[in-house]
């Protein structure tokens, strides 16, 4: 069986963090949402995305496939009616399509309108990714999940007698390094994938996810909800927030309830605000209307593309959306959606060149051992076109 995860309307209130990934490839928790449903169904996963992602995320369907909604995390009771479905069976909630069983697949895509399927009501709550404050909102429980999935039945690895380590919630892979750190785990599981490292000094509260060959670096704070994705590193002050990996915040500086893309770069002493002075709601930038959506959220920080860089003492206001290779520099307050491929992120900010942008993006590759490819080149021009019309900087 292949699980071909598709993308729904969500892809579209999830931008940018879309632009460059199914929302399946999201990570919340410890996982993405494409390795929870392989984890649990024990299978292959394909996917079904827009078509100038298709290359780069292939849709290969067998001879018995099951659809499933990408923006949709696996919980024990969804599992078990997935796995109850006939060919022929459709599920869904509202109106959310969950999964449809298709056996043999004709164009290899579900009809839409599911004619001459059998819809079955599915009548409990779901966990599902609509816009991007849905990932840090869902990421303490999604911790514990993954933590259960990942760890049953497993022995974890030692660590250092040099630390300080509340409680007996913690998970470490092999090749885990920490000394002189605090780990308090009385409250949420604590997860160190493999290879990762906690330097000297840090203190991390659970539930926390500290993903393949990721570092914290010397005295880090680290709050609950919070997930580092792979090969990250990171320092100051971190609070229920999710980075998706291959990320740098590497120095002092407050990121709270926020999103961050990969291949991204936190300049010395950035700091985003989460929390407004008048304590109202917070908006966010939503790219399908072109207007700012109020979220209905006290606490909501900064939701950054990937790709995109900001320099040293950069302050973020509430709310702030930035998008796919911007690159933010300037004295004040950045604006609170800073276009995709911007350059300066203020009043007087210009498109910043694709040409450009591409050489930066290849000398950040070079570093990691990483080639820019063509695939990724067509797909970052993609971008660029598909959000010419927001650089409105005259």
């Amino acid at each position: 069986m292949t699980i071909i995860l598709f993308d729904d309307s969500a892809r579209d209130s999830l931008l940018p963090l879309t632009y460059t990934r199914p929302i399946a490839l999201l990570r919340v928790g410890i996982l993405t949402i494409a390795e929870k449903w392989a984890k649990y169904l024990k299978s292959d996963t394909a996917y079904l995305t827009v078509p100038y992602l298709q290359e780069k995320f292939p849709f290969n369907p067998t001879p018995d496939n099951i659809f499933i909604n990408g923006s949709v995390c696996p919980d024990d009771a969804l599992l078990e009616a997935i796995t109850a479905l006939k060919d022929g069976d459709a599920l869904y909630t509202q109106e959310v399509l969950i999964a449809v069983k298709n056996g043999v697949a004709q164009s290899g895509i579900p009809d839409l309108n599911l004619d001459g399927f059998k819809l079955i009501h599915y009548p409990l709550s779901i966990t599902r990714l609509v816009y991007p404050e849905h990932i840090f909102i869902n990421n303490g429980q999604e911790i514990i999940r993954d933590f259960k999935l990942l760890t049953s039945n497993r022995s974890s690895a030692p660590l250092s007698g040099t630390n300080t380590i509340l409680g007996d919630n913690i998970f470490v892979e092999e090749g885990v390094v920490v000394e002189c750190s605090i780990l308090n785990t009385l409250n949420g599981p604590i997860y160190l994938g493999k290879n990762a490292q906690i330097w000297e000094g840090s203190m991390v509260r659970g539930a926390f996810a500290l993903c393949e060959g990721s570092q914290l670096k010397m005295g880090t704070k680290i709050y609950p909800k919070t997930t580092i994705g792979p090969f990250c590193r990171i320092g100051g002050e971190v609070n229920n927030a999710v980075i998706l990996g291959n990320s740098s915040k590497g120095h002092e500086g407050y990121l709270g309830n926020s999103v961050i893309g990969e291949w991204c770069n936190m300049g010395a002493d950035t700091n985003n605000s989460n929390l407004k002075n008048n304590y109202t709601d917070v908006k966010l930038w939503n790219y399908s209307t072109g207007h700012y959506r109020n979220t209905g959220l006290q606490f909501c920080g900064l939701v950054m593309g990937d790709h995109a860089k900001c320099s040293i003492n950069t302050m973020f206001n509430t709310g702030t959306v930035v998008g796919i290779c911007a690159n933010v520099f300037g004295a004040g307050f950045p604006a609170n959606f800073v276009p995709d491929f911007s350059w300066g992120g203020g009043k007087h900010s210009i498109e910043y060149q694709l040409d450009k942008a591409m050489e930066t993006i290849e000398r950040v590759f070079d570093r990691r051992n990483k080639d820019l490819d063509d695939i990724d080149r067509k797909i970052l021009s993609e971008v660029f076109d598909l959000t010419k019309h927001y650089r409105n900087f005259n």
